[in-house]
């Protein structure tokens, strides 16, 4: 067999391998973005029989218009809230189970359990619970805070609360998930490592995390960075399902307003315009976080 023609097998193997995989990301994800952004030039409606090329009208309307610039501060000013928090948390939680396991098992099973629990769970069954949690005169909540003799929020209807209080939500929503990406990253570190710098000089806990624990993490804490970016920047069940974008659209977040504009008032061009700087916006966040996280990043 000549090598070109073993070349040639080779690649028509690779091709078999990958052809179905590429396929389907050709036909579900790329050829749809592409009309998705051929329509945002344009003013289609759902069911119209024509439309016109509008150019960039729809993407200076969104930033343009109060409401599409509230929809995208409230999305900034979410995962901002929820990003750093939600991996901040999980990492601690994820350290402390750890320290755990290496004492008690069984406990360290419940804990595992109970912070995975609201990943496992349905979001919008959660998110009516959390309604009555936060039901401003029903709700465990304001009543755990009368206890205390602390008044009762809104935390729902508060134009100046609600984003918060849905973010915090987030929160809860990621950490789990989050907390076990960690736990996978620190069981794979060797414990040599750790022993040697106790032998350097490392004698306390928080020492050895900055000198081994942290660094070791990194490719981990890469991944957790782009993964939660991803799902801060797509929340909407909270959204829909608690607030439905209000009070005056103070919880309005581009998911919703895409979701909005698309199904409730079939503009499926300016949908498509939320859409595009929906993909920018996490696309720009995922290559920023890569290219400063990346290069601090020990791969092992």
């Amino acid at each position: 067999m000549t090598l070109s023609r073993r070349k040639f097998r080779e690649a028509l193997f690779d091709i078999q391998l990958a052809g179905p995989a590429t396929l389907a990301m050709l036909v579900l994800i790329f050829v749809p973005a592409f009309f998705v952004g051929v329509l945002s030039f344009t003013d289609y409606l759902f069911g119209a029989a024509t439309f016109n090329w509008v150019g960039f009208d729809n993407y200076l309307t969104l930033f343009g218009d109060e409401t599409g610039r509230r929809a995208v501060i409230n999305t900034l000013i979410y995962v901002a809230v929820v990003m750093p928090t939600s991996i901040v948390l999980s990492l601690a939680a994820a350290v402390g189970v750890h320290s755990v396991s290496g004492w008690s098992m069984g406990t360290a099973n419940v804990l595992r359990t109970a912070y995975f629990m609201p990943v496992v769970a349905t979001l919008v069954a959660m998110a009516t619970v959390w309604q009555m949690l936060l039901h401003p005169s029903l709700g465990l909540v304001n009543q755990a805070l009368g206890m205390i003799n602390i008044s009762g929020l809104q935390w729902l209807s508060d134009r100046g609360l609600v984003l918060y209080t849905l973010a915090g939500i987030g929160v809860w929503e990621t950490v789990g998930y989050n907390m076990v990406l960690f736990m996978a990253g620190l069981v794979a570190i060797p414990k040599h490592l750790y022993d040697a710098a106790k032998i350097d000089g490392a004698n306390h806990g928080w020492e050895r995390f900055w000198i081994v624990t942290w660094p070791m993490l990194g490719p981990t804490t890469l991944f957790v960075l782009v993964v939660t970016a991803t799902k801060s920047f797509r929340v909407f069940e909270t959204v829909a399902t608690l607030t439905n974008g209000g009070p005056g659209f103070s919880s309005d977040v581009l998911v919703f307003a895409m979701y909005r504009e698309g199904f409730v008032y079939f503009k499926a061009g300016y949908s498509g315009a939320i859409t595009m700087v929906f993909f920018f916006f996490v696309l720009a966040l995922t290559l920023t976080q890569l290219r400063i996280v990346e290069k601090k990043v020990h791969y092992r």
